[in-house]
């Protein structure tokens, strides 16, 4: 939705003539409006995603920042929100550089929280004064009351509605935490759905329309992506890790455990956003992907020109190769981030009686910050979408993009969107879930492949295991694995094999140090690829040697083109 046509419905009522003259159904009245469906005409159902003026962008506070503040934040980004911040009443911060901060940001909403039920109220009181002081002002304008969210402690909602009230249009939720033990993400993403159609999309040129023409209200388009990804894990039975890897954001979702996490990465992209990935992972973890040497004057002045001309796409090898080296980077920035929310919910000590006594933590008593529950070794699918992954030249670059940027272990399943479909089928799948899987099985999922892993260090061309499999016609493979290396055997989309993977003492294939796994690996585009490059993964050394050996790994997977040296030998 940009200038010159800035009206969502135009874009929609074009692609609709485009679907009536590839089905030569007629589906739109002579005045613009869908027809109900009746014989050969009209539709059924009609249904959007819309992320229209930048998606939602909101404001988080909570009480604690390892509590309140950080449940609270999960439950935005789940519901499709961009978070422009997180304040809570000790994040380091002094009170006027929370209203400080609060006073610059223009948002579209604010979620409110804090307290456990039945607990005290006077502490949320410092927060929801520094809110109505601040009165940060609306995106969409003067005379707009900012909506707020409270899903804090439901004996605080007197208190909070007194104070925020007359300055903001302030709405009650269940509690986001009603006890240390337990997180309520349900009703307030329900009700950010709501406001955010109500509120926020009301003011996107066309959207109001759009809201008429829709036979479910439109759900924001990373919520929708988000619903496809928990619908793939239900449906499998299986842990679920997804990108979106957009032109302006970075979206990570982990279904772990029937556990949904979304987080999105607000600036790091491959188009509006490709400059500010290049400040994050800087010049050289760029160019450690890249099979050619480029000085940072080169690296820099190609980012500008995309950050430019962000719809632009590589004309050369070179400027594709780019491109990848940075959309690696941006998917392993956001999922560190990422892996920074899926944590254990509840921590391991806290003296509730301290923080009602001193109004913080002291530093004895933080709890400690826990690791990640994601185990990459109990991660069964990783799954792209977003138009670089969708509409890579070839499928085996998608499938090293995910596994360099995410660096699996054990035997991982790889696939990706074949042409940005996941956020439709996921509001279909709200409406009609059989249609939703079907399409999404045979239209919508390309089968990349199963990647599996050596983890472990070791030196160049050390012996880590040997695999050994039945192939689909008969033929039995017996490989053995040297470290430093990525091996690709063809298996189709269509096609599986029983594989038995016998790592040496030093390496492990999911299981353990030197344990055997067995396993039934399903084809794809690339096929079964084993990467004995280690974990953490080792890249190999500056210099000619360095790119030699990117090389070498490109040429096993058939990444790119052949070059004129290699004809030629």
């Amino acid at each position: 939705m940009e200038a010159p046509v800035e009206d969502v419905t135009i874009g929609v009522r074009n692609a609709i003539a485009d679907l009536e003259r590839a089905t030569d159904r007629r589906m739109m009245e002579d005045s613009g409006l869908l027809m109900p469906s009746k014989g050969d005409e009209g539709v059924d159902l009609f249904i959007a995603t819309c992320s229209a003026g930048g998606g939602l962008q909101m404001i988080v506070l909570g009480l604690i920042p390892r509590i309140s503040a950080k449940t609270a934040e999960k439950a935005a980004l789940g519901a499709g929100a961009i978070v422009m911040d997180v304040f809570a009443h000790d994040d380091g911060r002094t009170e006027d550089e929370r209203i400080e901060s609060l006073y610059t940001l223009r948002p579209d909403m604010i979620l409110f929280t804090g307290g456990f039920d039945g607990g005290a109220v006077n502490q949320m009181e410092y927060l929801a004064k520094e809110l109505s002081l601040a009165r940060p002002p609306a995106r969409q304008g003067s005379g707009f009351k900012v909506p707020v969210v409270f899903a804090g402690n439901k004996d605080a909602m007197p208190l909070i509605s007194s104070i925020l009230g007359k300055e903001f249009s302030l709405t009650q939720v269940d509690n986001i935490r009603p006890t240390l033990e337990i997180e309520n993400l349900g009703p307030t993403q329900k009700m950010i759905q709501s406001l955010f159609m109500e509120h926020v999309m009301a003011h996107a040129p066309g959207c109001s329309k759009l809201a008429d023409w829709v036979s479910i209200p439109i759900m924001p388009t990373p919520m929708a992506e988000g619903r496809m990804f928990q619908v793939l894990a239900a449906s499998s039975g299986e842990n679920v890790l997804g990108v979106g890897l957009g032109g302006a954001t970075t979206n990570i979702y982990s279904v772990y455990d029937g556990v949904f996490v979304r987080t999105v990465s607000a600036n790091l992209g491959m188009s509006y956003s490709i400059y500010n990935v290049l400040n994050a992972a800087k010049a050289v973890n760029i160019s450690r992907w890249l099979p050619f040497e480029i000085p940072s004057k080169d690296l820099f002045d190609s980012v500008r020109n995309k950050a430019l001309h962000p719809t632009i796409i590589p004309q050369t090898l070179e400027e594709l190769m780019i491109e990848h080296a940075i959309a690696r980077e941006s998917i392993r920035l956001a999922f560190e981030a990422h892996q920074s929310l899926t944590v254990t919910p509840v921590p391991r000590y806290l003296d509730i009686a301290n923080w009602q006594t001193h109004g913080r933590w002291s530093d004895t008593l933080l709890p400690k910050e826990e690791k990640s529950y994601l185990d990459m070794k109990k991660l069964h699918w990783i799954v792209g979408t977003g138009g670089l992954l969708s509409h890579s030249p070839r499928r085996a670059q998608a499938a090293l993009i995910l596994i360099d940027a995410f660096q699996p272990l054990g035997v991982t399943k790889l696939a990706q969107d074949s042409v940005f479909m996941i956020p439709h089928l996921g509001i279909l799948s709200t409406v009609n879930n059989k249609a939703a899987m079907e399409i999404f099985h045979r239209d919508c999922l390309v089968r990349l492949g199963t990647c599996v892993t050596f983890a472990g260090r070791g030196k160049e061309g050390d012996d880590v295991g040997t695999v050994t499999a039945r192939l689909p016609k008969g033929e039995d493979l017996e490989r053995s694995i040297t470290y430093g290396t990525l091996k690709r055997i063809k298996l189709g989309q269509d096609e599986a094999c029983e594989i038995k993977v016998e790592p040496k003492a030093r390496f492990d294939v999911g299981k353990g140090r030197g344990k055997i796994v067995t396993a039934r690996i399903e084809g794809g585009e690339v096929g079964l690829i084993v990467d004995a490059r280690g974990r953490p993964l080792q890249l190999p050394d500056e210099g000619e040697a360095g790119r030699n050996k990117l090389q070498e790994w490109f040429k096993e997977l058939e990444v790119y083109p052949k070059s004129d040296e290699d004809e030629g030998r």
